[in-house]
């Protein structure tokens, strides 16, 4: 899975060995960006408190689908425990499912709460959208970024 992006090369830089620390620092970078936007809009006034919970929802199924390593969901290095292989493929999915429902109830939120109501200021919806595109691609980056060579770093 991983491996997608592997036959990809730039002519001028090569970052083999430094593929993982730059995955994971623009990962962070991400997700670092989409919660500092959450805490923007928490500020104003039209701010509805249980619209965080998409974010932590997003930030779950970021968490959930990078427990899993790729070895696991391909049944080489995971075959003990309660359901083996097949548990690790449904916390993945359910990993995605959490990013996926994130990602769509903030889109709700942005137009069922500031844009379709003509709210004076829209930016805390935006701004919830936009952390959970970014907590997407943050979870994204991070998993597919990086390689699992045990002597990368």
């Amino acid at each position: 899975m991983s491996g997608c992006l592997d036959d990809i090369r730039c002519i001028e830089c090569d970052i083999g060995e430094y593929r993982n620390p730059i995955a994971a620092s623009i990962a962070g970078v991400l997700g670092a960006a989409g919660w500092w936007l959450f805490i923007d809009a928490c500020a104003t006034d039209q701010f509805n408190a249980a619209f965080c919970v998409c974010g932590i929802v997003s930030m779950l199924g970021l968490i959930m689908i990078n427990a899993i390593s790729t070895g696991q969901l391909h049944g080489d290095s995971y075959t003990g425990g309660c359901l083996g292989q097949t548990g690790s493929r449904i916390w993945f999915i359910v990993g995605f499912g959490c990013l996926f429902g994130g990602l769509i109830s903030s889109g709700w939120i942005l137009f069922a709460a500031y844009v379709v109501p003509h709210a004076k200021d829209v930016w805390p919806g935006v701004a919830v959208f936009l952390q959970n595109v970014l907590l997407f691609f943050s979870a994204l980056t991070f998993k597919f970024g990086r390689t699992e060579d045990p002597y990368r770093l």
